[in-house]
């Protein structure tokens, strides 16, 4: 045998290695029962989170602010206008789509532990720069910077829990993670409710509301150092020694905790994992999966933060003074992380395609009827009904897009399909600012709708099947 053909049998030899130990690391992880040491993993991560949605929930919270302080107007004449809100939403977006499209590659090459952590430093120190920022441009220049470090961060969680824990705790973990993450939500509410229309120590309330965020990330980003890193991801760029001793101290920890001998580990699957190179992505049967998330990431972000990141501002449009809008968002806030604890309870007992599709139907049914209401309380009972069927297809997707792809592409390819949310959900802060300005809060509505139905078509139609799947099958 000459040195080539030696050397080629070498590399086949060593990727059917790493195949097959990519599948017996499946196997091991996915037959591990539920416990509370894969709790506290998921817990940690999700802390992690926290703070990228206390950033990205407070910026309706904070607009009434800015338009107090006289740095950003509320809605604008025009479509495309640099000094009012809809400009702030785009530059956090715009960052977001940089950091997800442009840098999601980072996680598949360098660590999803690695990334993770210093994307959560970034943010925390361009947070604080931005919080004391006097002008327009400064702070839409620092909004773009910080959302860069939240995109990278948001599609690195998603893929770290979908690998860390095993198959039927996938969709739970998922519900958990939001719900932990999604606290942050009247946290944000009630901080802004508090501090908004003071200026404690002569600084405004809304730059303390950033600055409270910027520090407790920071503060995140030392408690979590314990999670370790992914042993599929250090499997597949070819540390498996890591990966094995990663496994087995998670298998002695559940272990330990499960009071008995672990489960045999599932027969390895025939099906063989893939490890397409990215370009692959573009031919059967990802190729599909891509273009169907890119559509649907696209108008469910437009229809998410559409109500989300406009709560405040919509109750005013409604007749609710600027004092009680934020009183009443604070409890409409709260259904954010309870709709992942409900949703938790059936995450990996129905179909995530059709949870996602059922609940888009229900933020139009509530949607329609929220628009028609003038008084607190229906406004308040149908904010909460839409905010939680915004969870519910939140926790779904989250899980849904990260099964699709592969473990070598799989965070490169969920910050392409997730990038499109970006560019959507920066289009839906001049989108949402026009359509209140010319056809109020009826005309939001009608926008938010016509998404939720490009969200079942999306799905509904063109969307596999993933509950109950290990993700070897998934991506065959």
């Amino acid at each position: 045998m000459n040195s080539n053909t030696a050397a080629t049998a070498a590399a086949v030899s060593s990727r059917q290695s790493a195949g097959d130990l990519s599948r017996l690391l499946t196997a091991r992880m996915d037959r591990l029962p539920t416990t509370r040491y894969l709790w506290v993993l998921v817990l940690l991560i999700s802390l992690g989170g926290f703070f990228e949605i206390y950033d990205l929930i407070f910026m309706g919270y904070i607009a009434p602010g800015m338009a107090k302080s006289g740095i950003l107007a509320t809605t604008t004449a025009t479509f495309f206008a640099f000094k009012g809100f809809g400009a702030f939403v785009a530059a956090t977006f715009a960052g977001l789509f940089v950091g997800t499209f442009g840098l999601g590659f980072l996680a598949d090459r360098y660590g999803r532990r690695k990334v993770f952590t210093y994307s959560l430093l970034w943010y925390s120190v361009c947070s604080a720069i931005m919080a004391f920022q006097t002008s327009a441009e400064g702070l839409l220049f620092w909004r773009f910077i910080t959302g860069i470090g939240i995109g990278v961060e948001i599609i690195t969680i998603d893929t770290y829990i979908t690998e860390l824990v095993p198959q039927q705790m996938r969709g739970r973990a998922m519900g958990f993670n939001q719900a932990i993450m999604f606290v942050a939500a009247p946290v944000a509410a009630i901080l802004s409710y508090w501090l908004i229309p003071n200026a404690p120590f002569g600084l405004d309330g809304w730059r303390w509301v950033v600055l409270i965020g910027s520090l407790g990330a920071l503060a995140v980003w030392v408690i979590r150092r314990p999670v370790p890193e992914s042993p599929r991801w250090l499997a597949r760029v070819g540390r498996n020694a890591d990966a094995e001793r990663i496994v087995q101290k998670i298998e002695s920890r559940v272990a330990a905790q499960y009071g008995k001998a672990l489960p045999a580990p599932m027969p390895i699957t025939a099906v063989k994992p893939a490890t397409a190179a990215f370009s692959q992505v573009w031919l059967p049967p990802f190729r599909s999966r891509l273009i169907m998330l890119v559509v649907f990431n696209f108008f469910q972000a437009i229809g998410y933060y559409g109500f989300a990141n406009w709560v405040p501002t919509l109750l005013i449009g409604q007749g609710i003074t600027v004092t009680k809008s934020l009183l009443y968002s604070s409890i409409i806030a709260i259904a954010l992380p309870l709709g992942p604890l409900i949703a938790s309870t059936f995450a990996d007992k129905i179909q995530r395609k059709w949870i996602i599709v059922g609940s888009a139907l229900a933020v139009i049914v509530f949607g329609l009827l929220f628009s028609k209401m003038t008084n607190p309380l229906p406004l308040i009972v149908f904010g909460v009904l839409i905010s939680l069927s915004g969870q519910f297809i939140s926790v779904s997707y989250h899980t849904y897009q990260s099964e699709l792809f592969p473990t070598s592409v799989r965070c490169r390819a969920s910050g392409m399909v997730y990038s499109a949310s970006r560019v959507g959900a920066m289009l839906s802060g001049f989108l949402i600012a026009y359509l209140l300005h010319n056809f109020g809060v009826t005309g939001v509505f009608a926008g938010i709708i016509g998404c939720m139905l490009a969200i079942v078509v999306s799905i509904g139609v063109f969307g596999p099947k993933t509950t109950g799947l290990s993700l070897d099958e998934i991506s065959p």
